[in-house]
C-alpha cells in the first residue's frame, strides 16, 4: 500500500555541480552523486527524516514554492551561520529587514526563506513546538 511506501522529496537543478556544492559545502548535508544515461546526473541527499532526490533537468524552471523546509533547534544560531556562508534570506512582504518572519502572538515559528544556486526556495523554521 502505498500509506506503507518510503517517501521522498524531488526536485530539478539545471547546474548539478552548483547543487552539489552547495547542499553539500555549503549546507553539509550527505550527497551522493549519481549518473544515469537516461535520466542524466542527479544527487541523493540523505538527511535525518528521509533522503531528497535533486535531479538535473535541461529546461529546468524554479519553483515558485517552498520545495524543503529545514526545521533547526537553534534558528537565531543558524540564521547567523548560513549569513556567515554566503546565504541570504529573502525579504518579503511579512519578514523583518533580515528576511525573518515572526509572528508576534507566538503561532507560528520564526521562519526565513532563502534559494538554491538555481532558485528553488528553501525554508528555516524553528522547530520548538513543530513536533
Amino acid at each position: 500500500m502505498i500509506s506503507d511506501s518510503k517517501a521522498f522529496s524531488s526536485f530539478s537543478t539545471d547546474d548539478i555541480d552548483a547543487a552539489e556544492k552547495f547542499y553539500a559545502g555549503t549546507l553539509g548535508i550527505d550527497v551522493q552523486r549519481q549518473g544515469d544515461e537516461g535520466m542524466g546526473e542527479m544527487l541523493w541527499a540523505t538527511l535525518p527524516g528521509g533522503r531528497l532526490l535533486i535531479y538535473w533537468k535541461a529546461d529546468h524552471e524554479p519553483a515558485s514554492h517552498t520545495v524543503l523546509n529545514f526545521a533547526v533547534d537553534d534558528f537565531e544560531s543558524t540564521v547567523e551561520e548560513l549569513k556567515g556562508k554566503g546565504i541570504a534570506f529573502e525579504r518579503l512582504e511579512w519578514t523583518d529587514d533580515d528576511g525573518i518572519a515572526r509572528d508576534p502572538e507566538g503561532r507560528m515559528p520564526a521562519t526565513a526563506w532563502f534559494k538554491d544556486p538555481t532558485g528553488n526556495w528553501i525554508c528555516l523554521l524553528e522547530a520548538d513546538g513543530l513536533e
